[in-house]
């Protein structure tokens, strides 16, 4: 199987600078991210707020372990967003506010709760964005100039490319946008293989997915694949039950299930972003293009305006200004296309794969995905860096929701 540095080499770097190499997350301590909420989660007294520090831990399993101490159910405990595993975060999670006693009293390793303030239930996207304190170890000397450079280079070519990082597709096991294709397609049977069956080598359960992916024999997965892969078991013991991939994968959480359409949604979009930087100026907007409009430096995507030949001047201005950013397509049955050049790539992407954008509604409902636009180039708020001798590279940075310091990185890097 492929990993996420060969994954990534088919989608282009917007500077041609070497990058300054070096590692991230050679420690938690070097990957710090702490989560501006939206100020209206502190609204109503029907939910406890609790600040969430936590470290080697990623959020879900951090969600379930909480509830399991305090007596509740998980699903009663609500956050913003998924937050990186090897780092130590920040975020704000809301509890029932009668479980506040029970929540305060929760003592877990490398996990502290802070109780803040009385709100509502915090659901995903509740967030306006996240700060950023990243040191990146083992750089070449020259790195502190080599970032200078890059990141020049950059503010004159309007940003950084807005990739979905690698998080979003497996970082050992590359598979979640094909299971996603593969779902998309209906073809469960296939998409249970590959989820249960992919082995990347030295995994803990590798032993287990590879003899299931060459016998296919169920009973057995059973016996073998250990209890911290609880979705593949789930979905084992529902096949047991009903014979069917289909009715298996429909009994995993549906957070899980729109992982793998999300994770395709984000490989089409990765695919067209490379693609159009190849032939157009990433700034640039084009006529048929679809642009987001920017506040504070936050991109407003529900609020979109097509480019014609008659407003195209005052929307390079609004570029310019920094009011607006052209975006690109989250496939999907409700999205907004693009006219023109830009509605010819999007075209361009179905046909290579062999999909449209109907077949996002043919889902179960439940997975059933409207789609959008996102920004092709995003740009770091106050960004900051120097070079701490002995140590590497620290930047600082705050990011909108939705767009990964990892890809912002990737560019400096270019380690992948």
């Amino acid at each position: 199987m492929m990993d996420y540095r060969e994954f990534f080499s088919q989608f282009h770097h917007l500077t041609e600078e070497k990058g300054i190499g070096g590692t991230i997350k050679a420690f938690p301590e070097d990957f710090v991210v702490i989560e501006e909420p939206l100020p209206q989660i502190f609204e109503g007294r029907k939910h406890a707020i609790f600040l969430l520090k936590k470290k080697n831990w990623d959020t879900m399993a951090a969600v379930k372990e909480i509830a399991k101490r305090a007596g509740i159910g998980y699903r009663d405990i609500g956050f913003a967003g998924t937050k990186d595993k090897k780092a130590v975060t920040y975020q704000h999670i809301s509890v029932p506010a009668d479980t506040k006693d029970k929540v305060e009293s929760v003592r877990i390793r490398d996990i502290e709760l802070r109780f803040v303030a009385y709100g509502r239930f915090v659901k995903l996207g509740h967030l306006l964005g996240n700060r950023f304190r990243i040191v990146v170890r083992g750089v070449k000397e020259d790195a502190f100039e080599t970032s200078k450079a890059i990141i020049r280079d950059l503010r004159e070519k309007g940003g950084f490319p807005n990739y979905f990082g690698y998080q979003r597709f497996g970082e050992r096991r590359v598979t979640n946008h094909i299971i996603g294709k593969l779902l998309l397609k209906g073809d469960f049977d296939e998409a249970a293989k590959l989820f249960l069956g992919a082995h990347e080598g030295g995994m803990e359960g590798d032993e287990a997915r590879k003899t299931f992916w060459e016998t296919g024999d169920v009973d057995r997965a059973l016996e073998e694949f250990p209890g911290f892969l609880r979705y593949e078991r789930t979905l084992l013991h529902r096949y047991k039950e009903t014979r069917s991939w289909r009715r298996a994968f429909l009994s995993l959480p549906m957070p899980i299930l729109r992982i793998f359409i999300h994770a395709y949604q984000s490989y089409l979009f990765n695919l067209y972003l490379s693609r159009r930087m190849e032939r157009f100026p990433l700034k640039e907007p084009l006529v048929g293009d679809i642009v987001i409009q920017v506040k504070g430096g936050v991109p407003y995507r529900d609020r979109t305006y097509r480019v014609t030949e008659t407003n195209i001047d005052f929307v390079r201005r609004k570029v310019e200004k920094g009011e607006a950013l052209v975006s690109g397509p989250l496939f999907g049955f409700a999205m907004r296309k693009a006219g023109g050049k830009p509605g010819g790539l999007e075209s361009e992407i179905l046909e290579g794969e062999a999909i449209t954008v109907g077949d996002f509604k043919k889902l179960p409902r439940p997975m059933a995905e409207p789609g959008g636009r996102r920004e092709l180039l995003t740009r770091p708020i106050g960004m900051t860096y120097g070079y701490v001798p002995e140590t590497g590279m620290c930047f600082r940075f705050f990011l909108p929701k939705g767009v990964y310091a990892t890809s912002i990185l990737r560019e400096i890097m270019k380690d992948h």
